[in-house]
């Protein structure tokens, strides 16, 4: 069952910020993406990969993330869903994407978190299914959580609790996703 986000408003994402946990500070998310970057430089510098945002959250590590990787590749993005304006998951809706021809190439699918994996395993399905020679992720946050579909993330960032997290690319409500930081909705 979905459960549709009711709308809020910007005072209300104010005050949802100022109450929240925050899990890492700015140092901390540019300290990870510092170590994701330099492991993919080491393993993927000489591939000619296609880089990947997956929007609409990877957006902003994958603007972090580009200008450390100091090689040469391509981009591209897709945008497939499965929350839309809803807080839960529910059927992948595709909506954009990939533009650019990728038979027998190396992807590197950037994203912003990984909850249950069931969006960024279908992504990676399909770029497998059309051709892709392979499909590497890199995600600025794991959640810690049981889920339902088996995802290895071969660039992680940080791990997070399984709670209501967002900033750096994950929203609140469809606010938020430039909050400083990684942060938790306050416990109640």
């Amino acid at each position: 069952m979905t459960v549709s986000s009711s709308p809020i408003t910007a005072e209300q994402a104010r005050q949802v910020l100022k109450n929240a946990d925050c899990l890492y500070d700015t140092s901390e998310v540019e300290a990870a993406l510092d170590r994701m970057a330099a492991a993919i430089r080491k393993d993927l510098s000489e591939l000619d990969p296609i880089a990947v945002c997956v929007m609409t959250g990877g957006a902003v590590p994958f603007g972090l993330l580009l200008p450390k990787l100091n090689f040469p590749m391509q981009v591209d993005y897709v945008h497939a869903t499965r929350y839309s304006d809803r807080l839960y998951g529910d059927n992948l809706q595709w909506l954009s994407g990939p533009h650019r021809s990728f038979d027998d190439r190396v992807i590197l699918l950037i994203d912003d978190i990984v909850d249950q994996g069931i969006t960024l395993a279908e992504i990676e399905k399909r770029y497998m299914a059309d051709g892709a020679r392979r499909v590497y992720k890199a995600v600025l946050v794991v959640k810690e959580c049981n889920r339902r579909q088996d995802i290895e993330v071969d660039y992680p960032g940080l791990i997070v609790p399984d709670r209501y997290v967002f900033g750096y690319g994950m929203d609140y409500k469809s606010y938020l996703r430039n909050a400083p930081g990684i942060f938790a909705e306050a416990e109640k």
